[in-house]
């Protein structure tokens, strides 16, 4: 059986930073900063069995802007279509119904997300960023 919990005490913290320390958008990622992501964020594992198979977060300030990030399945369980219900837990979550924009970014799942209305930016001119060199 298939479940999606946003109970953090649930989280197999261990099997989400293997995952992501491999990943190209979180390579290196210690468990000390998966725990700090995990607790300022709105999580969501998915569960085959009670069992967690995939992982996702959302920083949020409730009303008026969301940014999904992490989400995964393991490899293992891909292409079940278990990445759709995980990604619509987290668009369905009661508290973050009043979000007006959501964003994220990939690198290669635009087909994913797009099943779920997500589309290249309307006006990326105005956005700007600025990354921590190391």
């Amino acid at each position: 059986m298939i479940a999606v919990s946003t109970d953090k005490q649930k989280l197999d913290i261990p099997f989400i930073q293997h995952f992501l320390k491999d990943i190209y958008w979180a390579a290196g990622r210690t468990i000390e900063e998966v725990q700090k992501t995990i607790d300022s964020s709105v999580c969501f594992g998915i569960y085959l069995d009670d069992v967690q198979i995939g992982f996702g977060r959302v920083i949020t300030d409730y009303v008026v802007f969301a940014y999904m990030m992490d989400v995964f399945i393991a490899e293992e369980h891909r292409g079940k279509g278990y990445s759709s219900v995980l990604i619509s837990a987290m668009m369905e979550e009661p508290s973050l119904k009043e979000v007006k924009i959501w964003r994220l970014a990939t690198r290669d799942a635009h087909f994913l997300y797009e099943k779920f209305g997500f589309k290249e930016l309307a006006f990326p001119e105005r956005m700007m960023e600025k990354i921590k060199e190391i």
